[in-house]
């Protein structure tokens, strides 16, 4: 018998310190066959769309969903399966590359903010501002691209203060309407190594891997301490982390479908209301039509 889920299990306390070895990458499935996890996605997926349509038509909040992840985690495929639904008119995908040198010119939340969503809208950012506390942390070198003054590239302080600008930078967004969800596809590194194998096995795969991802996979210890200062820094009540299982792939689409489902249903939205003299309007319209 298929489970429900509970959100709170996947949520990361704010202000606590995090230990990812407390955290599994895969939990007993929620569905019971793959029919059933097909059945249970294609309703979730009809949920959203259905609550997508009235956040776009009240145009009082935006949503920026946020993922984060080691390679071959599945954010992509999260992604494509559980925003399936989704009026692409009221969506917005960014991926975060390597910063340009315009972008490097500035601080490190400047290209994020020229991205976010606008009110009725879901942002998705697939990679975020927080890979300069991530990958820049697990390969510092990356500081010296962006022309830092020395009291800043070689303060003390200097994650720690990100980790401050970045829960300012989400607590002014909260308070001016836009609800952020963040989601970190915990994947073991086992289950990396099967799927990047696939990557080289599958030749419609092979596009999706390289030495590149080889060489990240050798910090992993290092990227798993990154992970665990930044969630413990920056889960918050308004801006919450939740750590996703990501070794089932379809367990983790349930898990991060639900959770947008239950976000959507915390918002205080509605249709607007016609006003009298609308609804005259429209049956002035009516009869013109019925000429």
């Amino acid at each position: 018998m298929s489970k429900d889920i509970d959100c709170k299990d996947f949520r990361v306390p704010e202000g606590k310190k995090v230990d990812l070895k407390d955290w599994p990458t895969k939990v007993d499935p929620v569905y019971d066959s793959k029919d059933d996890y097909k059945e249970r996605l294609d309703q979730q997926v009809k949920e959203l769309a259905d609550w997508q349509r009235m956040h776009y038509a009240s145009d009082r909040y935006a949503v920026l969903l946020i993922f984060q992840a080691m390679d071959a985690a599945g954010k992509d495929g999260a992604i494509r399966h559980v925003m399936s639904g989704i009026n692409p008119q009221g969506c917005q995908v960014f991926s975060f590359k390597q910063p340009s040198t315009l972008e490097l010119d500035h601080d490190f939340l400047w290209r994020a903010g020229r991205c976010l969503p606008e009110r009725g809208r879901i942002g998705i950012f697939n990679r975020s501002y927080y890979e300069e506390v991530l990958v820049v942390r697990v390969h510092p070198e990356l500081l010296d691209k962006q022309s830092l003054p020395d009291e800043v590239r070689h303060s003390d302080s200097l994650w720690k203060d990100r980790y401050r600008s970045i829960n300012e930078f989400e607590a002014h967004l909260h308070r001016n309407g836009t609800r952020i969800v963040k989601f970190f596809l915990h994947l073991s590194k086992d289950e990396q190594r099967k799927r990047f194998l696939d990557r080289i096995d599958e030749p419609d795969k092979n596009w999706k891997f390289s030495m590149a991802d080889m060489h990240e996979r050798g910090f992993w210890k290092q990227y798993m301490a990154a992970y665990e200062d930044c969630l413990g820094a920056t889960s918050t009540k308004e801006s919450p982390w939740y750590c996703v299982p990501a070794d089932d792939k379809e367990n983790a689409r349930l898990i991060i479908s639900e959770i947008l489902l239950e976000t959507f249903k915390g918002l205080k939205i509605s249709y607007p209301e016609t006003t009298e003299a609308h609804r005259q309007e429209l049956q002035d319209i009516r009869a013109q039509l019925a000429e």
